[in-house]
């Protein structure tokens, strides 16, 4: 080959477009922008993202920082091109984490890899993190985009969220004033939330129910698709409004991966047990459907799903008809499901799911 033939490799030639990176930051800058509140001016394009707790109010400040992603939900969002919502569900498994603690979130950071960079589809993504930011009242500050051929397929992505927060010294939950006739609220999910989705992909298949069919759990006319996106519900403001008045939030935990059955006893103390009467729970039909195409035990439910309830808070008694009324006046759906009692086992159970065939 002569040297007139010969050509320069680029990073183009290698499979990453600069440029469409570049295109991706401009559009979103607006959206991020968005994201601003107390703290942070939210402006994007630097090598780290700052943020002044002295400005957002805090005198003696713990931090509290969580990570977590959307797993193979994100698969559904992939296969059907619906890609404004699992933003949303990455924003939410983080800040959910959070607020248990009785932390508030302040800023979040994302992470989006994908195999080929289309800046269109980008933008849903992080729109839906915007959104899902301005829910919590966390400052969108910065974040990685990255395209990696050879690591992803063209259209597959994946996401990664990290999340900060803060909770005056002295208010870290859970505390350790649970006691017996403490009393269990559950606060209503929104439906799958971000979690088990291996195994309702699992069900789909065995159901033969492509994600482009009706809805066969909905009444509407959604696709099977788009009613399994419906994202992650976020709890923060109602929270933080309960946990400053009138106050007696003792423990909470969000119910993700593990279920009921893993996620309570995080926050139950030794020689205590959370007893939750099952049959106070309004299972929505979409874990119905689910039970009933998979022949799935109450016990395969519990560890699996969240089963209608995406929260679950400990309050005194004496609160406990005071929180539930701050948190339904901010739109929440909240049921008595049990009480803290003493016990080795941290978690008991009373009553079935409301299930076609519970076992």
């Amino acid at each position: 080959m002569t040297d007139a033939q010969k050509r320069p490799i680029s990073y183009a030639d290698a499979g990453v477009d600069v440029d469409a990176g570049n295109a991706v930051v401009d559009a979103i800058k607006p959206i991020v922008r968005t994201t601003q509140r107390r703290g942070a001016d939210v402006q994007i394009g630097g090598f780290g993202g700052l943020f002044d707790l002295a400005a957002a109010g805090y005198k003696d400040p713990i931090l509290v920082a969580a990570t977590d992603g959307v797993g193979t939900k994100l698969r559904i969002a992939i296969e059907t091109g619906i890609l404004d919502t699992v933003g949303v569900d990455l924003v939410a498994m983080n800040v959910n984490d959070l607020i248990v603690q009785g932390a508030e979130p302040l800023f979040f950071l994302d992470y989006f890899a994908t195999g080929k960079l289309d800046p269109g589809e980008t933008v849903q993504v992080i729109g839906g993190i915007a959104k899902g930011c301005r829910i919590a009242g966390a400052a969108l500050i910065g974040g990685e985009t990255a395209e990696m051929p050879g690591m992803y397929k063209a259209k597959d992505f994946d996401l990664a969220g990290f999340a900060v927060g803060a909770v005056e010294r002295g208010r870290v939950l859970p505390s350790s004033e649970i006691a017996v006739g403490d009393r269990i609220l559950g606060l209503a999910s929104s439906g799958v939330h971000s979690n088990g989705y291996s195994l309702v992909r699992k069900l789909c298949e065995h159901a033969k129910m492509p994600f482009d069919f009706p809805a066969p759990f909905e009444t509407s006319a959604a696709t099977l698709g788009r009613a399994l996106l419906t994202p992650t519900r976020i709890y923060v403001k109602p929270l933080l409004k309960a946990l400053r008045d009138p106050g007696g939030i003792l423990a909470m935990a969000h119910i993700t991966g593990g279920g009921f059955t893993d996620n309570i006893p995080r926050v139950i103390p030794e020689r205590l047990t959370a007893k939750i009467d099952l049959s106070r729970i309004a299972v929505p039909p979409v874990f119905r459907w689910m039970a009933e195409v998979g022949d799935l035990t109450q016990a395969e439910m519990l560890r699996t799903f969240n089963c209608g309830i995406g929260m679950i808070l400990v309050v005194e008694p004496e609160k406990t008809d005071a929180v539930t009324e701050v948190l339904r006046a901010e739109g929440e759906t909240v049921t008595e499901i049990g009480v803290i009692e003493a016990g080795d086992n941290p978690l008991t159970y009373e009553g079935l799911l409301k299930l076609a065939n519970p076992r």
